[in-house]
């Protein structure tokens, strides 16, 4: 296997969905609970990549095994396409997830038994979100859990490992009298998931808009998720629905107070998105459209983590 193949095993072009989260729960971190821990986030961003490409990778080695259309088994997935030894492959798969999985105890061990329940929540959503008898993406939950886990999951873990001096959210466990005791900020964690839903929403497109583009390939291949029992235009109409919430969300939170006004100047960035909506709505199921979701999480968050950075700048001149 090259490089090049590899990088195409794992989708690495895909993998902006969880930097994102990662890069806004860092700047949430220093803008709203004022913490950071570089060496932490450095590895945890290490042990997320991995576990992301695995995730990856899983799915494309499941949809190999799993085709019943031979037409995509031997020229759409890259497994057939380079003519993969899925064997290899799989071997492959088992070494990265390990590694992830070591580097998650590692920082389990510095940040605490809620990092670690949080992980390996993700790490079970992510495994068994393309494997197993009924994986959750050929459910019509994908888009819950694939915007959940990293929209979320990696955002609520950046803010716990940067913040594991000096824990905003502690759970405790006793052994000894068979107890456990969870501490942390009310206001803390309503700021959190506000926050972390205009991620939730932007992520979550990312699999409707491929579910309303596969709609007849995945039938084919026995795949039902949601845009199936919905159908295509009440399923754009979703999308369309998701994005404009996670504006929603972000105006919410300067009204209560979790954003500074810097926060604002994301809404720049909607005369953009409103143009890629209807283009996306135009296009379904053509390929192309796809590239819609992509361009509004990109454009979305990066308006959404450069206002956060401007936000500390502007903390630090008013103090």
């Amino acid at each position: 296997m090259t490089f090049k193949t590899f990088l195409e095993l794992v989708e690495i072009k895909t993998k902006i969905a969880s930097v994102f989260p990662y890069i806004i729960g860092l700047l949430f971190s220093l803008s709203y609970f004022k913490v950071f821990n570089l060496g932490l986030s450095l590895l945890f961003f290490l042990a997320m990549l991995i576990f992301d490409m695995t995730v990856t990778a899983i799915n494309n080695y499941q949809d190999f095994q799993k085709a019943n259309d031979e037409v995509y088994k031997r020229q759409e997935n890259i497994i057939g396409r380079a003519k993969l030894d899925p064997m290899f492959v799989r071997n492959l798969i088992l070494f990265m997830l390990a590694l992830s999985l070591a580097l998650g105890f590692f920082l389990a061990y510095f940040t605490g038994w809620l990092f670690l329940l949080l992980g390996g929540i993700v790490f079970f959503i992510g495994v068994f979100y393309t494997y197993g008898p009924i994986p959750l993406s050929r459910m019509p939950l994908g888009e819950i859990f694939s915007g959940g886990t990293m929209g979320f999951g990696i955002f609520a873990m950046v803010v716990l490992v940067n913040s594991a001096q000096y824990p905003t959210f502690k759970l405790a466990l006793n052994f000894s009298s068979d107890s456990f005791t969870f501490s942390g900020s009310m206001v803390g964690a309503v700021a959190m998931i506000v926050a972390s839903l205009p991620l939730v929403f932007t992520i979550a497109n990312i699999m409707l808009a491929n579910n309303l583009r596969d709609l007849d390939t995945d039938i084919k291949n026995h795949r039902y998720t949601l845009v199936y029992y919905i159908g295509r235009k009440q399923g754009i109409q979703l999308f369309q629905l998701l994005m404009y919430s996670a504006y929603l969300f972000l105006i919410l939170g300067f009204i209560i107070g979790i954003f500074e006004w810097p926060t604002l100047l994301t809404l720049l960035s909607f005369p953009i998105i409103k143009k890629n909506l209807k283009r996306h709505a135009a296009e379904v199921p053509a390929p192309h459209s796809f590239v819609y979701s992509l361009k509004n999480m990109v454009t979305f968050n990066s308006f959404y983590a450069l206002s956060l950075l401007l936000s500390i700048f502007w903390q630090i001149l008013v103090k």
